[in-house]
């Protein structure tokens, strides 16, 4: 069974597997470093459906089928499956996972949803409430910038510090057999709100959680940045990497040597339009169930903090003049 250690972070005494990962993705993120690393891709943004909608929902089927395939199990092993996106009332993992007939548990986390499904399914399996689990979220670039921004056929100007929405998914399956990775720790994150409005700067509006919770977690468990291989955050790119360092290092703790941000890993700021760099619920699940897991599995990386970062803002609150709060929730994975 889990242990609480300190105020916010829970112990996984059995350690979770992961038994299975898959990561799907469109063309510009192919297009990116980490082409080689992903299991599937699709050249057209609407991967074949009538719809960017139908697009998203068919990125999870993918990826959870992969993840499955690759963990030698069938949707009837899978006790509960955990996911969420970020279209209204999660309907892309509806429509997505809908013919799975596996007992849905839909989530909300924004971008922090890879980091809470994850979370979740360990939880779960840690207690035996589960024998396996399934957590998976996407995004898709078309279906955001339609809910929450401006019709594409418009051609707004972006801001420097705007980001480009992943078109991906990231999928995982939790067991307890295997060789790994493991789920060590799990701290939920708090919300923190500074203030900011501008929904053209994410990165500056969640950066403040991500370091709230990874503080929490070091000042938990009596550990410091140096005592792991990677801190990777998600989706903070480019400004809100440059903040939450700062962040830390004003209360004595310097990621800088082991940090890096999913926001800038999955495209090359120098060769792709895509501004301060990646976001959207796809973008840290992609990474994720790439390059960082693959590399856990082959002892490239030991024990690595994933930390999933979340604006949880909405076009109702936008309208209403609100703030941009963040919430960020972190796993913390070993290679044994």
């Amino acid at each position: 069974m889990a242990q609480r250690i300190g105020r916010y972070t829970l112990q996984m005494t059995n350690r979770p597997t992961i038994e299975g990962f898959a990561s799907v993705v469109g063309k510009k993120e192919m297009q990116g470093p980490l082409s080689s690393f992903f299991d599937l891709s699709f050249e057209d943004t609407t991967l074949g459906e009538s719809s960017w909608e139908k697009a998203e929902s068919r990125l999870q089927t993918e990826a959870v089928n992969l993840a499955l395939r690759k963990a030698g199990v069938t949707a009837q092993d899978i006790d509960y499956i955990f996911a969420g996106d970020l279209l209204n009332q999660c309907l892309s993992s509806t429509f997505g996972l809908r013919s799975l007939d596996i007992p849905f548990l839909g989530q909300f986390g924004a971008c922090s949803t890879m980091a809470q499904t994850l979370a979740l399914a360990s939880i779960v399996v840690e207690s035996g409430a589960a024998r396996k689990a399934a957590a998976v979220t996407s995004s898709h670039f078309c279906s955001a910038e339609r809910q929450f921004r401006l019709p594409l056929e418009y051609g707004g100007q972006r801001t420097p510090t705007a980001q480009w929405t992943a078109t991906a998914s990231g999928s995982v399956i939790v067991g307890t057999s295997g060789k790994g990775p493991f789920v060590a720790d799990v701290t939920v994150g708090r919300i923190v709100d500074l203030g900011i409005k501008d929904a053209a700067n994410m990165g500056a509006a969640m950066a403040p959680a991500a370091a709230q919770t990874i503080s929490d977690f070091l000042q938990d468990t009596g550990t410091m940045p140096k005592d792991y291989d990677l801190i990777l955050t998600g989706d903070l790119g480019l400004i809100g990497t440059k903040l939450v360092r700062q962040i830390l290092a004003d209360n004595n703790l310097d990621i800088t040597d082991v940090h890096n941000d999913c926001g800038m890993m999955l495209y090359d700021r120098e060769k792709q339009d895509v501004h301060a760099g990646g976001s959207g619920c796809g973008c840290s699940a992609s990474v994720l169930c790439s390059v960082i897991l693959r590399r856990l599995q082959s002892r490239e990386l030991n024990n690595v903090l994933f930390i999933a970062t979340g604006a949880l803002t909405s076009t109702t609150s936008q309208q209403q003049g609100e703030s941009v709060p963040g919430v960020a929730h972190l796993v913390h994975l070993t290679s044994a």
